[in-house]
């Protein structure tokens, strides 16, 4: 194995945290980044070997530029740049105030477009570089209470494909899309909510190491799109496939698996601002959620058979 260097942003929880664990492992160098340097402070201790910490906002242009010419400064060059960063709100489009669900898109399509535009200015000099962007389910599917993260995930869909097309003159260029299903990360917890009730990655659950190891495998050989989680196509069959079925449960599933029975008041959550978290994201599971999304799975596979015979 070889030692190259890795920008991770998005670095301080969830997925990004995981995927810096498993590069360190690796033996990699690595820049974390994140809004909150004391989560970053965090990662590293944990990572070992002295990574580059650079705490950056990747709704900030400058600041991406900045990450990069750090890790420049500090390694010579970027091999592998991975963003997870994100933010999410949860409510009814219309009750989700108009600045918030500006700034779940800014963070989750116009922060990935700051760093693609980076990255590949720079994979553009070295004349090879692998850009992974995590996507997400809510990119190929839709889902109500969540319009700003489902707007952001659809639309970095898009960019991230239109990226592959224009780096076809440059072979060394590589650039990978993960789709995650749930994943148990902070990010449901932190969240805006405007809907009532705490959010939670409805089942079934996948592990943000899963995601890691998913994501190293695309640094090491790049593919174009990588779909991680258990029921992921049977969902992307049933929206596509079978629209009114999809809308007619999804609202209800939503409720029952997607959210909590903890209230919670309307807040900004992390949207605005980094916060210190713990990792783990879904609450207890009880039957009824449970019993919900087994009953929605039955129902989708009937389905989707009868789809397939016609």
């Amino acid at each position: 194995m070889t030692s190259r260097v890795v920008v991770l942003t998005g670095a301080s929880s969830g997925i990004g945290k995981a995927a810096a664990l498993a590069f360190a492992a690796r033996g990699d160098r690595l820049v974390l980044a994140a809004r909150g340097q004391l989560d970053l402070a965090t990662v590293a201790a944990e990572c070992g070997g002295s990574p580059l910490i650079v705490p950056t906002d990747v709704t900030q242009p400058l600041e991406v530029e900045k990450l990069a010419q750090a890790a420049v400064d500090e390694f010579g060059r970027i091999d592998v740049w991975v963003d997870t960063a994100a933010v999410m709100a949860y409510g009814r489009f219309e009750d989700v105030p108009a600045e918030v669900f500006d700034r779940v898109v800014t963070t989750d399509l116009l922060g990935p477009a700051h760093i693609a535009r980076t990255a590949l200015r720079r994979f553009r000099i070295q004349e090879q570089g692998t850009l992974i962007l995590c996507g997400s389910l809510l990119g190929h599917i839709t889902a109500p209470y969540m319009s700003g993260y489902v707007t952001a995930k659809w639309g970095l869909r898009g960019l991230t494909r239109v990226l592959r097309q224009e780096t076809r003159d440059a072979p060394g260029i590589h650039v990978c899309s993960l789709t995650p299903g749930s994943v148990d990360t902070p990010i449901y917890t932190s969240a805006a909510n405007y809907a009532g009730f705490v959010g939670r990655p409805p089942p079934p659950v996948d592990s943000a190491e899963r995601m890691a190891d998913a994501i190293v495998k695309l640094a090491d050989k790049p593919r174009a799109e990588v779909s991680v989680g258990a029921a992921n196509r049977l969902i992307e069959l049933g929206f596509n496939a079978m629209p009114p079925v999809f809308d007619a449960l999804v609202g209800p599933l939503m409720r029952r698996g997607g959210l909590s029975r903890q209230a919670i008041a309307p807040q900004t959550g992390n949207v605005f601002g980094h916060e210190h978290r713990t990792e783990g994201g879904p609450g207890r599971w009880g039957r009824g959620a449970i019993g919900a999304a087994a009953g929605a799975s039955v129902l989708a596979t009937v389905a989707a058979l009868r789809w397939l015979r016609r």
